[in-house]
């Protein structure tokens, strides 16, 4: 049986982790809520990008821009985004997994594979397992700007038009709620612009300069803001998922602390109980 000393270190230590738990929770919280605002307020300038690149990509041939133009995919490069700490649940396990599977996909498929990885996490799982990793990002979370996303972006737009990459994928976790979040696998290049949704309207564009001279400023930008949309989604994403982890830390330490107090309190009854009936012993036999 433990001793009440061991006890009251296992309880301290207990309550100090608790501690950490809940003040992490606390900033991740805090973080989350940053990380939902700056997200809200892309979301709107995304999708109307998202809907202008429709319209303008309607009316022109894909084959005569090169960030449309479709070839076989016969070397493919994926950009998985991960956070750069953990604590946080399965959410870079989940991540990491689905990326294997989809590399592993592409080369049962007989394509060449690279990596581009976003955040420490990914980056140590797949160096560690000798994945060819074309570029690392790590430790810009805390200070994330619109810059980083604009660095990826100009790199697989100069490996795509070069012809060294044929298809590119981005794999990243959507942020749903402070409690769940959807893995989203998005092929980036060449871009797959969506369809006006109303055809009735379409053809009342006038465009001015051409098309294709549009196409040529909105690609760029488009594939830009897209990024940004993934690392805002990855970021608040990762803050909620940080922040049910500690929460649920935290609701642990609390019942162990429970049980070890009550485990304290059996062990120090037992031993009065042995005391006691060592003093009503000892007084018997000083009776006889």
């Amino acid at each position: 049986m433990a001793t009440l000393r061991t006890i009251r270190r296992r309880i301290a230590s207990v309550k100090s982790t608790q501690q950490i738990t809940k003040a992490m929770k606390m900033v991740a919280a805090a973080r989350l809520r940053k990380a939902q605002e700056r997200m809200m307020r892309a979301r709107p300038y995304s999708k109307s990008l998202d809907e202008v690149l429709g319209h303008v990509a309607a009316k022109v041939d894909h084959s005569l821009h090169p960030l449309l133009h479709e070839r076989e995919p016969k070397r493919v490069a994926f950009v998985v985004v991960t956070g750069d700490r953990g604590l946080c649940g399965s959410f870079n396990a989940n991540i990491i997994r689905r990326a294997a599977n989809e590399i592993n996909a592409a080369r049962q498929n007989g394509r060449a594979v690279e990596l581009i990885t976003v955040g420490k996490k990914g980056f140590e799982h797949f160096n560690r397992r000798r994945y060819p990793i074309l570029e690392k990002y790590i430790n810009f979370f805390d200070k994330l700007d619109f810059s980083h996303a604009q660095d990826i972006a100009a790199l697989i737009q100069e490996r795509y038009v070069n012809g060294k990459l044929d298809r590119i994928y981005l794999v990243f976790n959507e942020f749903k709620s402070a409690i769940q979040q959807n893995i989203v696998v998005q092929q980036l290049l060449p871009i797959v612009p969506r369809p006006p949704k109303d055809e009735k309207y379409a053809a009342d564009f006038l465009f001015e300069p051409s098309p294709v001279k549009i196409l040529d400023n909105l690609c760029p930008r488009y594939l830009n803001v897209e990024i940004w949309h993934a690392l805002l989604e990855s970021f608040a994403a990762e803050m909620g998922a940080r922040m049910a982890a500690m929460s649920t830390a935290s609701d642990n330490a609390k019942e162990l602390i429970v049980q070890l107090t009550l485990y304290y309190n059996k062990v120090r009854q037992a031993s009065i109980t042995r005391e006691l009936m060592d003093i009503v012993g000892g007084a018997e036999a000083l009776k006889k």
